[in-house]
């Protein structure tokens, strides 16, 4: 059923999938059914990737698996491209080339156009990160700079004053920044308020849980190492199931720019 679950031969059963493909509108990709790409730069890695353009995203997310020896020496992003990284699970070392930093779970980095991102795993277990990359949106006067940090020294809120639903924000709210990073976690039996119609599209990795998500006025069964991509405009908000732990993702948004023509 994937090489992510570790699954191979042949099933006992029918050819089945929960996968949902509804390009430029949304998609549902459970860990079952992901391959592992060659990406370039990437050595002793297994690279899924997730949204991407030939998807609909502006943007593209990567599920990353380093080994043993896992590292990328090429240097990931360039000119013109932001870059975001968050250990899922595991210890890497991160660089953008002058400064480094460990990262551990929970641990994450954001890196302004133009500086290229160096990884390398710390032990010799895998680790699991979430990978990003958009091309920036530059505003006159302002500009984004390098944030380094761990989930643990972040506070969350209550995303729209539900006692039960709460949000981290990883990136600083200043015009700088094109787009923010979060995690949204949703107790059993908590939800969104309201179906959402917006602008803004989503790719977000299920952390944790299980759940069902409304997209496009559809409600689909997700649980933990689903990807879900989101388009702008299509309906969306989620319930969390389940009786042992929170539904929760990391997700993208874009932000802080007018809509061109």
């Amino acid at each position: 059923m994937g090489y992510k679950n570790n699954n191979t031969g042949y099933l006992e059963g029918l050819l089945q999938s929960r996968a949902v493909i509804k390009k430029n509108n949304f998609a549902i990709l459970p860990h079952d059914g992901l391959v592992n790409n060659v990406v370039p730069g990437f050595d002793n890695c297994e690279c899924s990737i997730l949204g991407s353009k030939k998807l609909g995203a502006s943007f593209v997310d990567y599920l990353i698996t380093f080994k043993k020896n896992g590292e990328n020496k090429l240097g990931f992003g360039g000119p013109d491209i932001e870059t975001f990284l968050y250990v899922i699970d595991g210890k890497l070392e991160v660089s953008d080339g002058q400064e480094g930093h460990v990262l551990t779970t929970g641990g994450y980095i954001y890196l302004p156009a133009g500086e290229k991102l160096y990884m390398k795993n710390l032990q010799d277990e895998a680790t699991e990160v979430f990978l990003y990359k958009k091309r920036y949106q530059p505003l006159e006067g302002h500009e984004a700079y390098k944030v380094v940090g761990n989930l643990s020294e972040l506070t969350p809120v209550h995303y729209e004053e539900m006692d039960d639903v709460l949000l981290w924000d990883f990136l600083p709210k200043e015009l700088g920044f094109d787009m923010n990073i979060h995690i949204l976690s949703f107790e059993p039996g908590a939800s969104h308020g309201y179906i959402e119609t917006h602008y803004q599209e989503h790719g977000a990795y299920l952390l944790s849980g299980k759940g069902m998500y409304n997209l496009d006025n559809q409600w689909f069964p997700v649980e933990k190492g689903d990807y879900i991509f989101m388009s702008a405009y299509v309906q969306q908000a989620a319930y969390g199931v389940g009786r042992d732990e929170p539904l929760s993702y990391i997700y993208s948004k874009d932000c802080n720019r007018d809509p061109e023509l």
